[in-house]
């Protein structure tokens, strides 16, 4: 008799569960950020060239590229075999943004390297949105709006550059929460700028997100969430409201950070007890999950993600 084969390794995971992937669906770029991580940049040379200059994607695959943490010693091996490549020396400099981040090395250095980068290549916004993250977390809020408006004069709509300064805008002026706040006066300027197919038409509810993590870090909303009125308010939902709404006849599968808005507004229904529009996005989201707003403001984003998923599917 054939002996049974043997137990498998580990556990299989489910095709639905949550997955903190900066990538996305992204499977190319999934595919070459292993590629970077094992020092294999020349598929990551392939995969930039075929971006061309969709910035948007552009710069949401150098982002996730330059995460890595040994980006920056393989983005240097690729700018020493070809200097002329305004690919790697952008790739470099994201990368360092990030090892600055990490206490790894100078802000300076970092600074330096996406100046280079965008000399290299005037047209890219990417140089500056890596000054933005830098700025983001390290620096001051006009450092924040300089970089901002760089990369803003090359791509209006960048939709990673609008996000992280609406974050940056929500920190702002801590205190009781003002409907007034300058992060809502942002988030619909850019959304009514942008083209009637931009998915920055949900920059507001990202806004009123920031504005809770904000809030709650400062103490002034509660640590979790559910306890908190931020999304029952007259304003909270006018704003969910036309957000989803836009959401209902958008048409843009194809923008590279799709899945980013929709776990904003996932969030967002969910918190405002709308279970079964939260359920509509979370069948749309699938798998992937991103720490923003998730994590807001100090939570596991995968097992708050995974929670809440579960009520909504069976509630709604």
């Amino acid at each position: 008799m054939t002996p049974p084969p043997p137990p498998p390794l580990g556990r299989s995971r489910r095709k639905d569960a949550p997955v903190l992937d900066p990538a996305l669906d992204d499977v190319q770029l999934a595919a070459s950020v292993d590629a970077l991580a094992h020092g294999r940049w020349i598929r990551v040379r392939t995969l930039l060239a075929d971006t061309g200059t969709d910035w948007d994607l552009r710069g949401h695959r150098l982002v996730v590229l330059a995460e890595g943490p040994a980006s920056a010693a393989w983005a240097g091996d690729w700018r020493l075999a070809e200097p002329d490549s305004a690919d790697a020396a952008t790739l470099l400099a994201c990368a360092l943004v990030f090892q600055a981040l990490r206490g790894r090395s100078s802000a300076d250095a970092a600074r330096e390297a996406c100046r280079l980068a965008a000399a290299m290549a005037p047209r890219d916004p990417t140089p500056w949105l890596g000054l933005l993250i830098l700025a983001r977390r390290s620096g001051t809020p006009d450092a924040c709006e300089y970089a901002f408006d760089q990369v803003r004069a090359r791509h209006p709509d960048h939709h990673h550059a609008h996000h992280l300064m609406a974050a940056c805008l929500a920190e702002q002026q801590n205190g009781a929460d003002d409907p007034l706040h300058q992060v809502y006066d942002f988030a619909y300027w850019a959304a009514e700028q942008a083209p009637a197919d931009s998915p920055l038409a949900i920059l507001p509810v990202v806004a009123h997100a920031e504005r809770y993590r904000a809030l709650a870090a400062a103490g002034l909303e509660p640590a979790d969430p559910a306890a908190s009125g931020h999304w029952s308010t007259r304003r909270a939902r006018q704003v969910m409201k036309a957000a989803f709404d836009w959401w209902l006849e958008w048409e843009g599968e194809g923008h590279p950070r799709r899945k980013v808005d929709l776990n904003f507004l996932a969030h967002a229904k969910y918190h405002e007890g709308r279970m079964a529009e939260a359920a509509a996005l979370f069948h749309r989201i699938g798998p992937h999950v991103t720490a923003a707003p998730w994590s807001y403001p100090d939570r596991d984003a995968r097992k708050v993600f995974k929670a809440a998923r579960a009520t909504a599917f069976s509630t709604a």
